[in-house]
């Protein structure tokens, strides 16, 4: 069986490594660290196919360090202590510590991550971790406090043709074919700055066609796609495209499409958690004021698959999901934050009106800050009419009530406090 484009085109050393210059250029910190050989423990933090396991492996050879590997798909606290033993064995006096690499590294249990502490602080090994979701949310403090972040980028569109170019120029088997790349569009769209995805598609390409000539053109990448579209790959080749139409299917109100995409993650053993922060964002960003008890339902959600495991949680998953699609739907308090942050943008900051100025010394008193301030509660009703805002952006509306019936009612709430202004 043929070993995949991808494999075959994985990099031997630093200066073939495509994209990331902010880490492995010139004065990236990785090399540096590689370069003085005082590497510290990081967790790598990008999207699929941006090269995090290739350069674990290109460190590790480079420093000549003896190199472990764990999946934390399919390995428990027992192969973590086990991994540590290996390591302790094979140091010698003065010798560096191994290199310990951790695929998924945010699907470790707490207990898992528990396990590698002591062995990280003695400096048994040096820990590189890679993760497609943001390492705050997964992995523990204690361990994150000793690890450094680096956060990986999609390839650009320079670095796809130029590993490309390097596939059609340098592999043994795609020199035995005529290839001529008429149209790259399709190509660099669909791979979505992964150079994995990029080179499978190249690999399909050679599949389905069965000369020795080969054109490759925005249809047959689109043709090809289309065919392999019934797949839901574990390791993230269609994890954004999943998760786009899910996403998509909640906020166009479609419980029957939700569900449905809802299943293939399910299937496809995506990380329940991760479906669940998506809900939490639906439903702030989708539902918003138009149901904001789409939040609360969708926070316990998260609560409550983060205490049970598969299969229960997709029931779970599932109830968030429906009620998510059936809830009336508002952007506005989305589009609010977006216009306050533009507005911030363009206007700088503006200074705070003195009657909203906290004035806890008799200094800030005497400047007036805090003066003609009214405190609301005061007053019959609780409100009073007092600016807010900056001077200069007064009659400034950012929030817009949306056709729905729960803002509608808030709207004329503010019309009856507020009366002009909204």
């Amino acid at each position: 069986m043929s070993v995949p484009l991808a494999e075959r085109m994985r990099p031997h050393s630093l200066d073939e490594y495509v994209g990331q210059k902010h880490l492995v250029g010139k004065d990236g910190v990785i090399r540096q660290m590689i370069e003085s050989g005082h590497l510290a423990s990081f967790i790598l933090w990008g999207p699929p196919g941006v090269g995090k396991t290739t350069l674990a492996r290109l460190i590790s050879t480079q420093l000549r360090r003896p190199f472990y590997a764990l999946s934390a798909i399919n390995s428990g606290v027992k192969d973590v202590r086990e991994v540590i033993d290996r390591a302790k064995k094979s140091q010698f006096f003065n010798q560096p510590g191994s290199i310990l690499f951790i695929d998924e590294i945010h699907r470790f249990s707490k207990s898992q991550q528990d396990a590698l502490l002591g062995a990280v602080e003695d400096g048994t090994f040096t820990l590189i971790g890679a993760t497609t979701e943001n390492p705050s949310f997964e992995v523990i403090t204690p361990l994150l406090s000793r690890c450094q972040v680096f956060v990986l980028n999609p390839l650009q569109q320079e670095d796809l043709q130029l590993l490309l170019d390097r596939a059609l120029a340098e592999d043994i088997e795609l020199k035995q074919h005529d290839i001529h790349v008429v149209e790259t569009d399709a190509l660099f769209r669909f791979s979505g700055g992964d150079a994995r995805k990029l080179l499978n598609i190249i690999d399909m390409a050679l599949n389905y066609n069965e000369g020795n000539t080969i054109e490759i053109t925005n249809e047959l990448v689109t043709q090809l796609l289309l065919q392999h579209a019934v797949a839901y790959d574990k390791m993230g080749e269609m994890h954004y495209d999943i998760i786009s139409a899910f996403i998509k299917s909640v906020r166009g109100s479609d419980p029957d499409a939700a569900v449905y995409w809802l299943a293939r993650m399910v299937a496809g053993g995506e990380d329940p958690k991760f479906i669940a922060r998506r809900l939490v964002i639906l439903a702030a960003e989708d539902v918003g004021l138009a149901n904001p008890n789409a939040l609360l339902l969708a926070n316990a959600c998260f609560d409550a698959i983060s205490k049970i495991g598969w299969p229960e949680s997709r029931i779970i998953l599932s109830e968030a999901t429906i009620y998510l699609a059936l809830s009336p739907k508002s952007n506005s308090a989305y589009l609010a934050i977006d216009k306050a942050l533009q507005i911030v943008d363009e206007t700088g900051d503006l200074p705070v009106p003195l009657h909203l100025r906290n004035a806890p010394t008799q200094l800030m008193k005497q400047l007036h800050y805090g003066a003609d301030y009214v405190y609301p509660h005061d007053l019959p009703g609780h409100f009073t009419q007092q600016p807010y805002l900056p001077d200069n952006l007064s009659s400034k509306r950012i929030w817009e009530a949306a056709d729905n019936a729960a803002e509608q009612k808030q709207l004329a709430y503010l019309k009856q406090l507020w009366k002009n202004r909204y």
